[in-house]
């Protein structure tokens, strides 16, 4: 009563393929908090005015997430032209 392995069989049974997502995201959370935090305590101990400190950390937060959603872009950009090269 072997089954024949398809990939979708192999797809249903094992849940490795929706793990990119989550890895991405933990990665992506982990960088934001740490650099954002970072620049904070940085900006906090060198001026100690509350605009200052929530300016800088509000252009941390932005340049953070813009810099995030490029590096992922280039990212699936790349592995998209190496699956469509290895179709080819």
């Amino acid at each position: 009563m072997s089954e024949k392995l398809t990939i979708d069989n192999y797809l249903d049974s094992h849940f490795i393929h929706r793990s990119n997502w989550l890895r991405a995201a933990v990665l992506g959370a982990n960088d934001g908090i740490i650099s954002v935090s970072s620049l904070a305590i940085g900006v906090a101990a060198a001026s100690s005015t509350r605009s200052a400190i929530l300016l800088a950390t509000v252009a941390g937060l932005v340049a953070g997430a813009l810099s995030m959603a490029a590096g992922e872009y280039v990212s699936v950009s790349s592995q998209t032209d190496i699956e469509k090269a290895d179709i080819e």
